[in-house]
């Protein structure tokens, strides 16, 4: 069994015990958060899709941990110009694990 869910704006497909990293969520480490917004349900071949949200489909999920990701690279250069700019970025995100789906 597997859902199509939306979290923190972006869709992941997941399934029971799968851990996702997804933008940083307010929630303490350790705390349940519950998804409601559930746009799929795939139960054994058995399709429900949603117009636009599954009526009483839910997705609970623990938060493991809040962590950074790795470092994006920005360069940016015109030759013969002497202009160059470099710049880093780390994205916020958080670890959760996905603990039961109701469908």
């Amino acid at each position: 069994m597997y859902v199509i869910v939306d979290i923190a704006g972006q869709q992941f497909k997941v399934e029971k015990d799968q851990k996702v990293y997804v933008h940083r969520l307010e929630n303490a480490e350790g705390e349940s958060i519950e998804f409601k917004d559930v746009l799929l349900v795939d139960n054994d071949g058995k399709v429900k899709v949603g117009t636009p949200k599954v009526k009483g489909a839910k997705v609970t999920a623990k938060v493991l941990e809040h962590i950074k990701g790795d470092k994006v690279i920005v360069f940016k250069k015109k030759r013969r110009k002497g202009y160059q700019k470099f710049n880093g970025h780390r994205q916020y995100l958080t670890k959760i694990q996905i603990e039961e789906i109701v469908g």
